[in-house]
């Protein structure tokens, strides 16, 4: 559990990239390369909740933030943060919606802006649970996302993924969900309106993702906690209301 209370007291405490993304003179292709794979394990969608399906009339509402770590001795991360140092995290406060849909179908939506600039972000899920789950047996669901920044003049970055993720459920009064998911995602980054004299070139890749987590309940509140990797781990810790 101390992993995500450091999660959550990093966002009051941490100078989280206090630029948007800029790239300075000296950034190589290689350099873009490796930032596109940091910048995707910070970026792909979670879903940060168990396989089950909401059911029709199901609701989730939270908000969560996500702390993805940084081999801040890099040198890419001062070419694409204009010369300044990088955080130990990257941080990604977020709103997340998730909505019950016939057919043992829900959807999602996800909205972040990176604190301290212009980066935005947004993103969306289709589950499908295929196996409902029982006394003996987890739910078993496929999901499929997207996700893109918006807000940064100089990179187009997208990511599109698919998971397989399975779950079960324990308890009376507080309820104890404990998860898992893999999948991959294919990422696309542009570099766009570059400065005179930086040529880079499209990077487009696919990156596997590995996540465990568990989310607890009680009544309508719930807290969910996921701990993942992809290029780097990240730590997640979500508060929601969920009927």
């Amino acid at each position: 559990m101390k992993k995500w209370l450091v999660v959550f007291l990093l966002v009051w405490v941490t100078p989280v990239m206090a630029a948007d993304v800029s790239f300075q003179s000296g950034m190589t292709q290689q350099m873009f390369q490796d930032f596109s794979k940091y910048a995707a394990s910070a970026l792909v969608y979670r879903a940060v909740g168990p396989a089950a399906s909401l059911g029709i009339t199901g609701f989730d509402i939270g908000v969560e933030v996500t702390a993805t770590s940084v081999d801040s001795g890099k040198d890419y991360w001062k070419k694409a943060f204009q010369n300044q140092d990088a955080p130990s995290y990257i941080l990604a406060p977020k709103l997340h919606v998730q909505k019950g849909l016939p057919f043992d179908i829900d959807a999602g939506l996800v909205y972040s802006k990176v604190p301290g600039t212009d980066i935005q972000y947004i993103g969306g899920e289709l589950k499908y649970t295929a196996f409902k789950g029982g006394a003996l047996w987890p739910a078993v669901a496929v999901r499929g996302s997207y996700s893109q920044v918006m807000g940064v003049e100089q990179l187009d970055f997208k990511t599109y993924g698919l998971e397989l993720a399975a779950s079960k459920g324990f308890g009376v009064g507080l309820k104890v969900t404990p998860y898992a998911s893999i999948g991959y995602h294919w990422i696309s980054s542009t570099p766009k309106s570059l400065p005179a004299g930086i040529q880079l070139s499209s990077e487009s890749f696919s990156l596997a993702r590995y996540a465990v987590g568990a989310q607890f309940k009680i009544m309508l509140v719930t807290i969910t906690a996921e701990a993942d990797y992809v290029q780097v781990p990240s730590y997640t810790l979500r508060a929601g209301i969920t009927w």
